[in-house]
């Protein structure tokens, strides 16, 4: 079993048991959050809409990627600028996926 989920602008195919890397989420390492933001999912019936699903998962870490440089240069206008940046992302354990009860 498995499903789509939309979180920090981008799409991750998760099955219970997996870890996935995200944008920074506000809870706390340790904590249980709920993804309702599902896109589809997959059973012994076959893929679906995941309208209804929820997708539980526990916050492992809260973390900072590596650093990358941004530099920015214009040839023979002696303009050069150096900055850096380490993107925050919260690591996230997934527990469980459920269905939606059928009617």
């Amino acid at each position: 079993m498995y499903a789509v989920i939309r979180t920090g602008g981008r799409q991750f195919r998760v099955s219970p048991g997996d870890e996935i890397e995200v944008e920074k989420l506000p809870q706390a390492a340790g904590e249980t959050i709920t993804l309702a933001d599902v896109l589809a999912v997959s059973d012994e019936r076959g893929l679906r809409a995941g309208v209804g699903a929820q997708v539980t998962a526990t916050v492992v870490a809260q973390r900072k990627a590596a650093k990358i440089q941004v530099f920015h240069y214009k040839r023979k206008k002696q303009y050069k600028k150096l900055q850096g940046h380490r993107q925050r992302y919260t690591r996230l354990r997934v527990n469980d996926v459920q269905l939606p009860a059928l009617g």
